[in-house]
């Protein structure tokens, strides 16, 4: 499996509570750093999968399991070009 890295920006909350970061790691996130940044939760993952897609899909299924729902992703330079690269 590959490591593939993103960053995903909640839809909603302004600022990380414990609250969140413990829900976010009980629904499966614990490979994830979460941080506010510009009046956004963000949540750094680096995450073993078979694809990117699947990490995405995982990740994001993850996030709705804790009860927060995603704005955007953003991906990091190395997954974009691993993404590049598939025939």
């Amino acid at each position: 499996m590959k490591t593939y890295e993103f960053i995903v920006t909640l839809a909603e909350g302004t600022e990380h509570t414990d609250e969140l970061v413990e829900a976010l790691f009980e629904a499966g996130c614990d490979d994830g750093s979460v941080w506010s940044s510009g009046g956004y939760v963000q949540i750094g993952f680096s995450r073993e999968s078979e694809s990117l897609e699947a990490a995405i899909r995982s990740a994001v299924g993850d996030i709705q399991k804790a009860g927060s729902r995603v704005f955007q992703i953003i991906m990091e330079e190395g997954s974009l070009a691993a993404l590049a690269s598939v025939p």
